[in-house]
């Protein structure tokens, strides 16, 4: 695994000197130094994994049979189209939220001299995936099923930001807008089509497959991301903050998580005066109180009975599916984040 991250991250230098030089823009050094520098602090941090599971997918598919050097550096420069994509979302997420970090450093719009140019950054950002493409993919026979993939599953992502942030807004004034079916709408779209489907589906584009045959495995993908971002919700209030890297503060966001929505369900009436009272405030005091109320309504019991349904489910539904390969890509996905810590 080592070896195929490294290349990876080769192929991530590659990229970065082609758009460097991109044909369509006369370059300055002041303008290259930026982009330059812009692309270091936003697109290769974090764990990779949404990329380096294009990789592994496109090899399943091929079902162990060595990859060429053009087939590993093709998937890699899809996997990095998705990076890209990520931090292209993450970005302008940061400054839509008023963030002020992000994998362990300052977010990107916090430096000082970066600021609100980080909203152009974040638009370059989203322009490099179709220059990348059109380099090293325009002429394949699924260049098009390409472009129009990543184009549904960005604009699926956004749409499900916007419920996000409109959920959030009504929220504040009323937090029995905020059920299950809202909680699942918001993930599938702003979650489990961009990191589980969209990788998944460029392997199969890669392997030459046509994606209307495979709409069974985009919504076992989908429910896999749902349960994904279920464990990031137990996470944020519940894991510890030196292995996920970050400080939950989904309670003080006043966030449509799965625990709230699930404590909504369960409480009495008086334990909801008490949600309502202390949901969404700032105050280390108020949070404490929700957690208590978690703890007293043993939400922790409550996910790990949803994490074992979950497991259960998918298992079946990848079971069911014809292809033995494609079934190893999705066992080889719920693998990854079944039980996870972080």
């Amino acid at each position: 695994m080592g070896d195929l991250k490294s290349t990876f991250v080769k192929v991530y230098s590659v990229l970065k000197q082609e758009l460097l030089e991109d044909p369509a823009f006369e370059w300055n050094d002041d303008a290259r130094q930026w982009v330059h520098k812009m692309l270091d602090y936003n697109v290769p941090g974090g764990k990779l994994n949404r990329g380096l599971s294009v990789i592994d997918s496109y090899k399943l598919l091929k079902e162990g049979r060595e990859l060429t050097e053009e087939e590993i550096f093709l998937a890699s420069a899809l996997g990095w189209c998705i990076e890209w994509l990520q931090a292209y979302f993450l970005v302008l997420d940061d400054i839509m939220d008023n963030s002020h970090t992000r994998r362990g450093q300052p977010c990107w719009f916090r430096l000082p001299k970066v600021g609100m140019i980080a909203v152009n950054d974040g638009v370059l950002l989203r322009n490099h995936i179709p220059r990348i493409l059109r380099k090293h993919f325009r002429d394949k026979a699924y260049y098009v099923d390409l472009l129009d993939l990543f184009n549904e599953v960005e604009f699926q992502t956004a749409s499900g930001q916007m419920i996000d942030l409109i959920t959030t807004l009504e929220g504040e004034k009323d937090l029995s807008k905020y059920t299950l079916s809202v909680h699942r709408r918001i993930v599938q779209y702003k979650t489990a089509y961009y990191s589980f489907y969209l990788p998944v589906a460029c392997a199969l584009l890669m392997s030459g497959e046509s994606l209307e045959k495979h709409i069974e495995v985009k919504d076992i993908l989908v429910e896999m991301g749902t349960y994904f971002q279920v464990q990031d919700d137990y996470l944020d209030c519940f894991g510890d903050p030196a292995t996920i890297g970050k400080i939950g503060t989904d309670i003080e966001d006043f966030k449509c998580s799965w625990l709230f929505v699930k404590a909504l369900e369960l409480c009495n009436e008086e334990q909801k005066k008490l949600l309502h009272e202390n949901y969404g405030k700032a105050d280390p005091e108020n949070v404490k109180k929700v957690k208590a109320l978690y703890h007293e309504l043993n939400i922790q019991a409550v996910f790990l009975e949803y994490e074992s349904k979950s497991y259960e489910k998918l298992i079946t539904s990848i079971e069911a599916h014809p292809s033995k390969a494609v079934q190893a890509v999705l066992k080889s996905f719920l693998a990854k984040i079944y039980k996870r810590q972080k």
